[in-house]
């Protein structure tokens, strides 16, 4: 054999088994998929093509959607529905609650972030939890307790902006919103201070570890197109790798938290009525041991910590860039500010503390502007872009098409957001007024507003949403009139399971005489 034949074999042979091995995985992921099978939905490809469009992937998803109201991608061994049709979002999150299951490959996703917390679970572990932070979320103390979080959060926040308007600075406000929303969820969630938690005296470690929180987010969320996660967990490589080590500051953070609420009621046993939602799953570890183990617990303190700070961040975040982009909207919210400013008495913006003082339940309620333009920021902007379910039986969904057991049905809520069958040909217009008649906010279906979820796994934590989204935009509205930094920008999102903003929000504080 000459030279040339032998490098010719040492190539082929490599091209000739990468060949093969994507042939199989072609074959295993168009085999046995009923493809123009009109009993299934249709196919519009595989779920590795999401991978060309991922940098703008919800965007993409709405395209399709615009198009086709349910359909499928093909993956190995299944079929992934996607759809934005109410009627089965209905079925699967209520009517045929029983059979649709966050399931396996979910579980199996979420397990090294979300543990055995709230969001991955299914069963027993879910009716527990729910059944507590239920209890926990509708009691008074909690609502109380709460509001007196939220209002010394927005004051700090308040006179983090003017110091930085007066020195004529730009804002970048999504930090300042990640940073008080922690503060807020893990002091009303755990009774701590976040401060306290931190392990050491660097100044920038509270940020660190919400950046290493929504890095961890995003790479769990990559392993729902990445193929080879599993391999790159197993070898500690690229965005695993990553995940592992921000996995690693959260638990530190986490497990302190325990430690340090531990000791707080073991130096005050007195406190036999507890404010935070942490102390009554403590209380539940006396009567159950061998469930409500330290890593139980950390699962479900993790849980809880993102979706306090994520559902309020992201949307404050995303509503005062909805403001400057239609600033005739911002002026009405302000004027209803404005309203309870007057008649609160306090006028001055430097006594934020003493209005935000006259703030009652009775006053947020007032707010059906605020309250409306706040939901049409969720409407547009929903902080789980998408979520889902995978059917635990073979089902037959509202539309006549077929689902098989095993295949996962995802729900589209930011193409939801966005499609004219539901909300009418203006459905990419940020509109706060279709919300409110006779000045009166107008709730709709949960199954057709999907930013909270429905049915039985509904969002607990709705109305904390936006008890501290209005606390905090009421204090920013009566002392600033905001503009975007640079207009001619428009705001990207980064593809993980919250809507996060790709580079922050960037603006200029203006402020009100």
């Amino acid at each position: 054999m000459d030279i040339p034949t032998i490098i010719f074999s040492l190539i082929a042979f490599p091209f000739s088994f990468v060949l093969i091995i994507l042939s199989v995985f072609v074959i295993k992921i168009f085999t046995g998929k009923s493809i123009g099978d009109p009993r299934y939905a249709p196919v519009k490809g595989i779920v590795l093509s999401q991978l060309f469009h991922y940098n703008y992937l919800y965007d993409h998803q709405t395209r399709v959607a615009k198009k086709l109201r349910t359909y499928r991608l093909l993956d190995v061994g299944r079929s992934e529905l996607y759809t934005t049709d109410t009627r089965i979002i209905e079925h699967i999150l209520k009517t045929n609650f029983a059979n649709y299951g966050k399931g396996k490959s979910t579980h199996e996703i979420f397990q090294d972030l979300f543990g055995d917390g709230i969001f991955s679970v299914d069963g027993n572990m879910w009716r527990q939890q729910r059944k507590l932070a239920s209890y926990e979320f509708s009691a008074k103390k909690l609502r109380d307790f709460s509001c007196s979080v939220f209002k010394r959060n927005a004051a700090r926040l308040v006179r983090d902006v003017s110091g930085l308007s007066v020195s004529g600075r730009e804002i970048e406000l999504q930090d300042m919103l990640m940073k008080y929303a922690m503060e807020s969820i893990v002091k009303v969630g755990f009774g701590v201070d976040l401060n306290c938690m931190i392990l050491s005296s660097e100044i920038d470690e509270g940020m660190a570890f919400m950046k290493a929180l929504d890095d961890a987010i995003q790479s769990v969320n990559f392993r729902y197109i990445d193929p080879l996660w599993k391999l790159k967990r197993l070898l500690n490589i690229g965005s695993e790798a990553s995940l592992k080590r921000n996995i690693k500051i959260i638990d530190n953070i986490v497990y302190n938290v325990l430690r340090t609420k531990r000791k707080q009621l073991a130096l005050n046993p007195d406190l036999n009525v507890k404010e935070d939602i942490l102390s009554r799953f403590l209380a539940e570890e006396e009567k159950n041991p061998e469930t409500m183990t330290d890593k139980y617990l950390r699962d479900i303190i993790c849980n809880f910590m993102i979706a306090g700070k994520d559902t309020t961040a992201n949307t404050l975040c995303w509503f005062f860039y909805m403001l400057c982009k239609n600033p005739s909207v911002q002026e009405k919210v302000a004027e209803e500010v404005m309203d309870v400013v007057i008649a609160s008495g306090e006028t001055d913006c430097a006594n934020v503390d003493d209005f935000l003082a006259t703030i009652t339940d009775e006053t947020l309620q007032k707010m059906q502007y605020l309250h409306a333009a706040l939901t049409e920021t969720l409407r547009l902007y929903p902080v789980a872009p998408t979520d889902g379910r995978c059917a635990l039986e073979d089902d037959i969904l509202p539309d006549g098409h077929r689902i098989n057991k095993g295949e996962e049905i995802s729900y589209l809520a930011y193409a939801m957001g966005r499609m004219p069958y539901i909300w009418g040909e203006d459905a990419e217009v940020f509109r706060p007024e279709r919300w409110l008649k006779n000045g009166v906010f107008q709730p709709e279906s949960p199954f057709k507003f999907i930013s909270f979820h429905a049915g039985p796994r509904i969002c607990l934590g709705k109305e904390f949403a936006y008890r501290q989204m209005k606390i905090f935009s009421i204090a920013l509205l009566r002392c600033f009139r905001f503009e975007l930094a640079d207009d001619t920008k428009d705001a990207v999102y980064e593809i993980t399971f919250t809507l996060h903003m790709k580079g922050g929000l960037h603006l200029r504080a203006i402020p009100r005489t």
